[in-house]
């Protein structure tokens, strides 16, 4: 049970948030969040996000290409597309498959694929990362998750779909933001902001662990590295950033 404090300090910011509150309880909120606000407020998340994590995302993204298969192909699977932020990382002539919860990101997502063209992109699935029946079992070569784990209703559930598309031997690239230390004031106003950045913000959550899930699923191998992007502003500050062999 939260202290009384972070209970306090989270039904003002509840207040100050009623109008969304609002909204969600007609049932206004949530299509008008998936349509227009979070496509908008992700495209420009995903600008500062690049502009910090750029060198990271270069280092983590520069083995790709060891995980070709037999066939002499590099086959991609990207879990929460969004916008295409991570097109520009990945190889040339590599086969991406695209798949989003949420298709509306079309206008951001066009825009990247043609400055992109280096890729050629398979399909675009309207998928959750915890249900991915759409994909063959063992059918990719690498799986890429950047800024999605946070968000998914079922973390298990979304490293289970990933072991089971990937090939044996097959990779899962990740760079997500995940709970500060317990006994930091980050984490103290990550739990102050919890229920309501997570209505806000199409369901993302500010206070995993997600490199406890990862330690636990069924992978032969784990890299994960403890890194700080922050973002003005907001809460996030610690990410995890590597990738686990199948």
């Amino acid at each position: 049970m939260p202290e009384p404090s972070i209970l306090f300090l989270r039904a003002c910011l509840a207040v100050l948030a009623m109008p969304i509150y609002l909204l969600s309880f007609l049932g206004i909120w949530e299509p008008f969040c998936r349509k227009i606000f979070f496509p908008y407020f992700l495209e420009r998340l995903s600008t500062v996000h690049e502009k910090k994590a750029k060198k990271q995302k270069q280092e983590l993204f520069r083995n790709l290409r060891d995980f070709t298969s037999s066939s002499g192909e590099l086959r991609l699977l990207e879990i929460g597309t969004g916008c295409g932020a991570n097109f520009q990382y990945f190889p040339p002539g590599c086969k991406v498959t695209c798949t989003d919860v949420n298709p509306h990101f079309q206008k951001a997502l066009s825009r990247n694929m043609n400055k992109n063209q280096h890729v050629h992109y398979e399909r675009f699935l309207v998928a959750a990362g915890e249900d991915l029946h759409q994909v063959p079992s063992g059918s990719v070569d690498a799986v890429i998750c950047t800024l999605v784990l946070c968000s998914v209703r079922d973390v298990n559930g979304t490293l289970k779909e990933v072991l089971r598309v990937l090939r044996p031997g097959g990779a899962f690239y990740f760079l997500e933001h995940v709970a500060a230390d317990r006994s930091s004031w980050r984490h103290f106003w990550q739990q102050v902001c919890y229920p309501t950045w997570k209505l806000v913000f199409a369901g993302c959550c500010l206070t995993r662990e997600l490199w406890k899930n990862l330690e636990e699923a069924n992978f032969s191998e784990v890299k994960v590295q403890h890194i700080s992007i922050s973002l003005p502003g907001t809460p996030i500050q610690p990410h995890i950033i590597g990738f686990a062999v199948k």
